[in-house]
C-alpha cells in the first residue's frame, strides 16, 4: 500500500466521520480488494474502526485546530522565549506554524541578522518589524483556520534551502509511539520536510500536547535536539530522552 494514499484516506475518512468501500474506490479509483487492504492496514490504528458497510473514525481521538484555542499562553509565550534565546546571528531558520511558535520573534533583539523561513502568518507580520531579517516564504495556499500557508514542492525545498535551526510545533506527541504527530495532511507535508532537511530540530510544546494522538506522525521523536516544554515527565520518560540524547529545556509550570 502506498503510504501517501494511506495518509489521504485516513483524511478523507476524518474528513467525513463515515465513508463506505464503495465510496473509496471510486474517490481513489482503485480495484475493490486494494482498498479492502488498505482498510485492513489502516484499522490496526485505533483511531479508527470498522462499521458495517464502511469505515468511521472515532471522534474522540482526535483534536481539531478549532478546539485548540489559546490556553496557557504564558506557558507558551516562556517556550518561545527560550526558544528566542537559541538563536544568533546568521542563522537560517524555520519557524513552524503554531500557537507557542507564533511568540518567538516577541523575544528577538531587534537588530538581529538573520534569515528566516516559515509558512505562519504571524511570524511574517511579526517580522517586518526587523530591519535585519530576511523572509522566506513557503505554501501557495492559506489555511485561514490555522493561519498558515501549505502546499509545497518537496524538491524544491529539499534542494533550495539549508536550515540550520527548525522550531517545530507539534499537535500531538507520543512518549509512547516516539512521534510528533499533527492532523492536517498539508501541514504533514511541510512538518516533514523541514524535518528531514534541518540540522537542529527544537521542539515547543506545552503539557497539554503529551498522551494524546492525531492522525499524521511527521516525524519520529528521536529526530529532535531540544525539547522546550513545561512537562513534568516520568523517570521512564527522562531515561528515554537521555538514551535518545534529546535536550529537554524545563520551564516554569507554575505559570498554568
Amino acid at each position: 500500500m502506498k503510504a501517501k494514499r494511506s495518509e489521504l484516506i485516513k483524511e478523507y475518512i476524518i474528513d467525513k466521520q463515515h465513508v463506505s468501500l464503495k465510496e473509496l474506490e471510486k474517490e481513489f479509483g482503485v480495484s475493490m480488494n486494494t482498498i479492502r487492504r488498505d482498510i485492513n492496514k489502516i484499522l490496526e490504528d485505533p483511531r479508527f474502526e470498522k462499521v458495517y458497510g464502511g469505515v468511521s473514525v472515532k471522534e474522540n481521538n482526535i483534536i481539531s485546530f478549532e478546539n485548540r484555542n489559546i490556553k496557557n499562553k504564558d506557558i507558551k509565550k516562556e517556550i518561545a522565549k527560550h526558544a528566542a534565546s537559541l538563536i544568533e546571528d546568521d542563522d537560517l531558520i524555520y519557524i513552524d506554524s503554531g500557537t507557542t511558535t507564533k511568540y518567538i520573534l516577541d523575544y528577538l533583539d531587534e537588530d538581529i541578522t538573520i534569515t528566516i523561513l516559515t509558512n505562519n502568518l504571524d511570524v511574517i507580520i511579526k517580522s517586518e518589524n526587523f530591519k535585519n531579517v530576511s523572509i522566506f516564504i513557503l505554501g501557495n495556499i492559506f489555511k485561514k483556520k490555522t493561519r498558515s500557508f501549505v502546499g509545497i514542492d518537496p524538491e524544491e525545498l529539499i534542494n533550495r534551502y539549508n536550515v540550520s535551526k527548525a522550531f517545530m510545533a507539534a499537535t500531538a506527541v507520543s512518549t509512547t509511539h516516539s512521534g510528533l504527530m499533527n492532523s492536517d495532511i498539508m501541514e504533514y507535508e511541510i512538518k516533514k520536510h523541514i524535518t528531514e532537511i534541518s540540522t537542529d530540530i527544537y521542539l515547543l510544546v506545552d503539557h497539554t500536547k503529551f498522551d494524546k494522538s492525531t492522525l499524521f506522525t511527521y516525524a519520529p521523536l528521536d529526530i529532535v535536539d531540544k525539547m522546550i516544554t513545561d512537562k513534568n515527565f516520568s523517570e521512564k520518560d527522562s531515561q528515554f530522552f537521555n538514551d535518545k540524547q534529546i535536550d529537554i529545556i524545563k520551564v516554569n509550570n507554575d505559570l498554568h
